[in-house]
């Protein structure tokens, strides 16, 4: 039986994988439910379906470029292509993206639909560099939706929702080298009376923790070297410039994540943690995240640490980031700039014990949990989290009105504002 990335989501349906944007009408038209599926890396069941999982990673790969040059700053990709690939493959053409995900194994349409992100106070998720989708709709036919459309900021994170999506325009810039530098031995009393000054080091800064008393956190700063250059601030933050590569998860050798100590090199082999080559880990996990509004993070760091005795023996590490505010209807950065706090635990079911007690202190603050991670929260707690949903269900009737491209995720959720 097909799963999930770690092996706890189930996709017991057929997958289909058609080579050309035909295929995928003539799939949408023959049936009843369908729901498209990318690298499978969500751990919760949005991207489940009890009909045809369709993956677009067989359509012709292609990377177009306005005009043949970066002028008007566009480049349409094919949607199923990973982020692995399109980096490289930009860079070819003088060009980049604003941002990268710790991984560069996701696809970018997956991606896409569940509002991921990377890090930086200047950077939105990757869904906002989006400025035009092609997407198969549930008659079979082909639309083009962009940012000139005033629905548009429905279509982007939208959960499969809205149909198939296989083409993907996306907002490129020259490209750039960046130059990364991991500082070990953070306090997290340090973290929470110098967050701003930690998060505006650097281009893109992700703080590693395991929640321990103690020095326990590492920074990684990741610079631009057009703008910031590498860092030469030596130790701070009681934190000690590491001469040596880092793994996030302190007991794993660093072979597998991109270059450090400050060596500048592409976009596309700093900004994620890991190299494109390697498989980061076996998956032997579950993840869950909870983004905060900025000025509530600092209020949540210090509610999860009371939880620490508890979540740090079942966890590999916690990762915590930053995202300035976009305007994309199911986007965890609407409205708001935004703070990740992500968790990646062990396969334990006692987790599940756990969440409840960080949402209890989390969702009051303003927490959304991310779309494609687990979490405990109700529907009526999810929709609430969300200014424009219902704006969103409205769409997606109209768009989709027979249902077709409806997750139980999904269908939790609008059942709740029915």
């Amino acid at each position: 039986m097909r799963s999930n990335w770690s092996g706890t989501v189930d996709f017991a349906n057929p997958l289909a994988l058609p080579t050309s944007t035909e295929a995928v009408g003539d799939l949408v038209r023959d049936h009843q439910q369908v729901l498209a599926v990318g690298s499978a890396h969500s751990f919760s069941d949005a991207a489940v379906t009890p009909g045809l999982h369709v993956c677009v990673s067989e359509l012709p790969v292609a990377i177009t470029i306005a005009d043949g040059t970066a002028a008007d700053g566009t480049a349409t990709v094919s949607a199923g292509m990973r982020y692995a690939a399109l980096g490289p493959a930009l860079h070819d053409r003088g060009l980049a993206l604003a941002a990268m995900a710790s991984l560069p194994h996701i696809s970018v349409a997956g991606a896409i639909a569940t509002g991921t992100h990377g890090s930086g106070d200047g950077i939105g998720t990757l869904s906002t560099a989006v400025s035009a989708l092609d997407v198969v709709i549930g008659d079979g036919t082909s639309v083009h939706v962009t940012r000139a459309d005033t629905d548009f900021p429905g279509w982007v994170v939208a959960l499969g929702a809205l149909g198939i999506v296989t083409g993907v325009t996306l907002d490129v810039e020259p490209t750039y080298d960046v130059a990364q530098t991991v500082l070990t031995g953070l306090d997290l009393d340090t973290l929470e009376s110098h967050f701003d000054e930690i998060f505006t080091s650097a281009t893109s800064v992700s703080v590693f923790t395991r929640w321990r008393p103690g020095a326990d956190g590492q920074i990684w700063l990741k610079r631009r070297a057009d703008r910031e250059g590498p860092w030469r601030g030596g130790d701070a933050f009681g934190a000690r410039v590491s001469s040596r590569a880092m793994h996030p998860l302190e007991t794993l050798d660093p072979v597998n994540c991109n270059e450090q100590g400050g060596v500048p090199g592409p976009w596309f082999e700093r900004l994620p943690h890991f190299r494109a080559n390697f498989t980061p880990s076996s998956g032997d996990e579950i993840q869950s995240e909870y983004l905060l509004p900025r000025e509530t993070a600092v209020e949540g760091i210090r509610h999860v640490r009371m939880l620490s005795e508890r979540i740090t023996p079942l966890l590999h590490v916690t990762e915590i980031r930053t995202m300035r505010a976009d305007d994309l209807w199911l986007s965890p950065a609407y409205g708001r700039d935004t703070v990740g706090i992500h968790f990646t635990w062990m396969k334990d079911p006692r987790i599940l014990d756990v969440l409840p007690d960080i949402e209890a202190g989390l969702l009051p603050l303003g927490a959304r949990p991310h779309w494609g991670k687990v979490s405990t929260a109700s529907p009526r707690q999810i929709v609430s989290a969300y200014p424009r949903f219902a704006d969103f269900r409205d769409l997606a009737v109209r768009i989709d009105p027979a249902g077709k491209f409806c997750s139980p995720l999904v269908s939790r959720l609008f059942a709740e504002i029915d």
